[in-house]
């Protein structure tokens, strides 16, 4: 299922999330300009890699390279137009609710926290892993989960792929948000146990999840209120 737009007005301009998805694509783009090789480098030194964070935790390499500077680091890089563009939409999408219901500083906290939730998640279930984990999907997940809390009732019009024609229709966003959580986490406990050097980071979108359904309903409310 692909949400188009929700009918949930936020009744504000969301800057924050304008700014957050300026920033993914002027970095998306400055490493599309990079050789290849220079990229390949550029994605291991600032994607967090599970291997490395796992050495540095027993002292055996740096902590602020290996654990730090790609924690954040990470949010802001993609593998690909797909990734970037899938993961702006759904913060275009979702975000403004989520903004206006916090404000915007806090929102920007609240966003790069549930990043970080996301990566330790994905880190804790797969902490010997050599690939780079990188994408904002962790952060936007917690955005996701937000809305799911707080607007479980909202209205979004979603275009359902099946076979030969596409529907649009609407549906309550705790049962889009709530399918695409699901997909998440049985994606996720599938591959429990199997080392995979590419792929999705499914365990970083269900902790990024659970942390911005859990964290929103401990923020007081900015002036929103739920359906």
């Amino acid at each position: 299922m692909l949400p188009l737009r929700d009918r949930n007005p936020s009744g504000i301009i969301p800057w924050m999330v304008y700014a957050l998805i300026a920033a993914n694509l002027v970095v998306f783009i400055h490493e599309i300009a990079l050789p290849s090789g220079e990229l390949a480098a550029f994605v291991e030194r600032y994607g967090l890699v599970p291997r490395r964070v796992t050495l540095a935790l027993h002292g055996k390499a740096d902590l602020a390279a290996a654990l730090i500077v790609p924690a954040l680091a990470s949010m802001f890089l993609h593998g690909g137009w797909l990734h970037v563009l899938g993961n702006m939409w759904f913060l275009f999408v979702f975000g403004d609710n989520v903004e206006a219901r916090l404000g915007r500083l806090r929102f920007l906290f609240f966003y790069v926290g549930c990043g970080l939730v996301a990566a330790a998640s994905q880190y804790v279930l797969d902490p010997l892993n050599p690939a780079p984990t990188i994408g904002a999907s962790g952060a936007i997940a917690g955005v996701l989960g937000a809305y799911f809390a707080t607007w479980p009732g909202a209205r979004i019009v979603t275009l359902i792929p099946l076979f030969l024609v596409f529907p649009v229709v609407e549906l309550p966003a705790i049962l889009v948000l709530g399918f695409w959580f699901l997909i998440q986490f049985f994606h996720g406990t599938a591959a429990l146990g199997v080392q995979f050097t590419h792929g999705v980071a499914y365990w970083a979108h269900v902790g990024g999840f659970v942390a911005g359904a859990v964290a929103v309903l401990l923020v007081p409310s900015g002036g929103r209120r739920s359906r």
